[in-house]
């Protein structure tokens, strides 16, 4: 018994390690074919997905020539970039406050902060729609700033804390005794250890607002449209072939910025 055991155990080995690359093979399939089929039909000459065409990079002139899509993607990308940036703002400094505060009122403010990621978005968008409408504020580009905002701050205290916890005190205590300010002790020593968190609670918050339709949908008003409402008020005729051109460009470009920023990160 022993010898056999012996005799199979390499073949079982060999076994395990293909089918642990299979298994692995299937996930990136599943994952990147959409993404893959998305970026050959932006070139495809025909307009229907079932039929090939040929090559072609006339939905990509066509996307530059339409105005609604462009509009959209300006106000998707403002709303993104400045709620994002508003976000870890406010964010970062929460976190310095919640990191000061005793054990109860810390675990209490933390509980409270993490309600909206916790909280499924048409919970968040609805509750945001009925304050709005509560206090009389005309739903528009600046409602759906401050619901962005909203949800996004969690994202970036969680991302912030932890490396407020790793920061060596006596780093910054023996910039003081220096003679250095507490302003310039706080931007040489603190800083640099917790922007790492800072920018990834940014990245996150870009990405969410970016992503976000169902509290933008509730939120929104009249006038104001991104991508993913745009996307969804086409979708009942038809999405058309310019959208596969542009969801191609932001896939490249967050793709080339994800490998630019894991490089430097390397270095």
């Amino acid at each position: 018994m022993v010898g056999t055991r012996r005799i199979f155990r390499p073949g079982a080995k060999r076994f395990s390690r293909l089918a642990g690359k299979f298994y692995m093979g299937l996930i990136f399939v599943f994952l990147y074919a959409p993404i893959v089929t998305l970026i050959v039909l932006s070139f495809n000459e025909s307009k229907f997905r079932g039929r090939w065409g040929g090559f072609s990079l006339k939905w990509y002139e066509s996307l530059f020539a339409d105005e609604v899509i462009m509009d959209a993607l300006a106000t998707t990308l403002a709303l993104a970039l400045l709620s994002a940036l508003l976000a870890t703002l406010l964010g970062t400094a929460a976190s310095f406050a919640i990191s000061r505060m005793k054990k109860i009122p810390k675990a209490f403010l933390m509980s409270v902060t993490n309600i909206p990621m916790l909280n499924a978005d048409i919970v968040t968008g609805i509750s945001l729609m009925l304050l709005f409408i509560a206090v009389h504020y005309t739903m528009g580009f600046s409602s759906v700033l401050l619901a962005h905002i909203t949800f996004n701050l969690p994202y970036v205290v969680l991302s912030v804390l932890p490396k407020l916890r790793q920061i060596n005190r006596s780093a910054y205590e023996a910039a003081l005794d220096l003679g250095a300010s507490k302003g310039y002790a706080f931007w040489k020593v603190v800083f640099p250890d917790i922007m790492p968190g800072i920018l990834t609670g940014f990245l996150l918050s870009f990405t969410m607002s970016l992503d976000d339709f169902v509290i933008t949908h509730f939120t929104r008003g009249v006038g104001v449209a991104t991508l993913s409402t745009q996307i969804y008020a086409e979708a009942r005729k038809g999405i058309r072939p310019e959208m596969y051109a542009l969801s191609t460009l932001m896939f490249v470009t967050v793709f080339v910025l994800l490998l630019i920023y894991n490089r430097k990160k390397e270095r």
